[in-house]
């Protein structure tokens, strides 16, 4: 089985199946639609069609446009025209709203017997819906009472002022007749679309198969047939920034795609029917085989002293770089890892997010807690010592143009400390693990960037001012105890 077909089936319980009847060509007024789908939640709807406009001022109505268009964002052209006046028609055809546009108006009331299967016919006069539908039959006033019981209602026509669809309507003045082509563009809310991929992890061989698939929804009241279809990954002018806290290291590479200002642009192969009410994927990343490793990782705050041990967390890395990586830049949205179990099934074993992130870059996704390895950080001992002692571990002294350039005078006490955190790591795998610990707030403030370490059990990293990381390789079924020594104004 191709992985293709693997991550079909792993993303077809998230899918909407669409009945037999909304796959049948449906009647529209559309012309030749281009949709941009942005993921903000807006999307530019332009849709040209060919109408024959008369000389003079004339109305040209324009069904099938979204039912949640911003009309403040129409723009209508065409040769020879002029607009005057824009109107939407956003009553649309309901047995509420049929109902409330009969208020004053006679409808007909059929009613069947439930025992004998009589229909009986009354002309009846609506009076209210405010709670409930009040009618005036002859000399007696009745209410519609929804109990169930067979009554229907029938009504003569339906009002003008009710549409069976959403429906623009543009007053124009054209200074000829006849054919030609017309062209409105809005923008609309309701349409929108996320990105969805599914990896498959083979620890074994240290690889990840990775299927992206773009997931349209379409809740606009509309269908928009055979669009031309554009997908813009950002998020114009919202002031949202999406956090990113698994992206290692940011990309500096330039992806093979087309770029619109800071974003860029993923087309949807040929045209394609975004139904209303319907969620559609489309494969966008197809890659086998990409390096990947998993990462074992705990991050301890300064001064922790944990009573009980806690799991490691678990997470995969990999990388978006052309050579030796996914090769694309990769639009917000949720990575689903699998792992084939003994059998050859692919099983899930986590998730995670990722914000917009550019090629070239190396992103380790957690999936969840490790069953077997766990730590614990502790103060193993804190004790103050002299200001001298504390100045015999200073690395180096700094002078300019060998001059002293300013003199610091000492208005207060100052408090010095020597702190041994001991790290207890376990393993119950039969294979060994690296973790990467990470020990954290070693800046404190202006008032204690003087920090200094003295001893350590393993080389460590010193990723910032404040976090320093250590590799830490735990022995199979076995445990390994860590110190690191620090010498601190605080």
């Amino acid at each position: 089985m191709t992985f293709r077909k693997t991550a079909a089936m792993l993303l077809a319980a998230s899918a909407l199946a669409l009945p037999a009847s909304a796959q049948q060509p449906e009647e529209t007024a559309q012309g030749d639609v281009s949709v941009t789908i942005y993921q903000n939640g807006q999307s530019l709807v332009q849709d040209v069609r060919q109408l024959n406009i008369p000389r003079g001022t004339t109305r040209i109505e324009f069904p099938d446009v979204s039912a949640m268009i911003r009309p403040a964002t129409l723009s209508f052209n065409a040769a020879d025209t002029a607009i005057v006046e824009q109107n939407f028609d956003f009553d649309l055809l309901t047995p509420t709203k049929l109902m409330e546009k009969a208020i004053g108006q006679t409808v007909t009331l059929l009613r069947t017997n439930p025992a004998t299967g009589i229909e009986t016919r009354e002309r009846a006069e609506v009076l209210s819906t405010a709670g409930g539908v009040v009618v005036r039959i002859g000399d007696r006033i009745e209410v519609l009472r929804d109990d169930g019981l067979p009554v229907r209602v029938i009504f003569d026509e339906v009002p003008p002022n009710l549409r069976a669809r959403p429906t623009l309507s543009v007053t124009l003045n054209s200074s000829r007749s006849g054919t030609r082509p017309a062209s409105i563009r809005y923008l609309t809310p309701g349409l929108g679309w996320t990105s969805d991929y599914v990896a498959l992890f083979d620890e074994a061989n240290g690889t990840v198969d990775m299927q992206g698939w773009v997931t349209l929804t379409n809740n606009t009241g509309t269908t928009f047939h055979a669009a031309d279809t554009l997908l813009v990954a950002g998020n114009p002018n919202t002031g949202y920034s999406q956090p990113r806290r698994d992206l290692v290291r940011p990309g500096t590479e330039t992806a093979d795609r087309e770029r619109l200002g800071d974003f860029y642009l993923y087309p949807i192969d040929g045209r394609t029917t975004i139904a209303n009410a319907q969620t559609k994927q489309v494969s966008f990343l197809d890659v086998q085989g990409v390096p990947a490793r998993r990462v074992y990782s705990a991050t301890v705050g300064w001064l922790t002293n944990q009573e009980d041990p806690s799991p490691v967390a678990t997470a995969i890395s990999f990388n978006s770089s052309r050579e030796g990586g996914l090769g694309d830049a990769l639009p917000a949205g949720t990575v689903r890892f699998y792992q084939r179990d003994a059998e050859g099934n692919p099983q899930f074993i986590g998730e995670n997010g990722i914000g917009h992130t550019p090629m070239g870059s190396t992103l380790s996704l957690r999936t969840g807690d490790a069953f077997d390895i766990y730590t614990q950080a502790e103060i193993e001992t804190r004790e103050r010592i002299q200001p001298g002692e504390f100045a015999r571990s200073a690395q180096y002294r700094v002078y300019e143009d060998g001059e002293l350039v300013r003199t610091i005078e000492v208005d207060r006490a100052v408090t010095y400390y020597r702190t041994t955190m001991r790290y207890t790591l376990t393993n119950a795998k039969p294979e060994p693990v690296e973790v990467e610990l990470t020990q954290r707030g070693l800046n404190r403030g202006w008032w204690s960037l003087d920090y200094r370490i003295t001893a350590e059990d393993v080389p460590g990293e010193q990723v910032n001012y404040d976090s320093r990381l250590y590799r830490i390789t735990v022995p199979a079924n076995g445990e390994r105890v860590v110190r690191v020594t620090y010498e601190t104004r605080y």
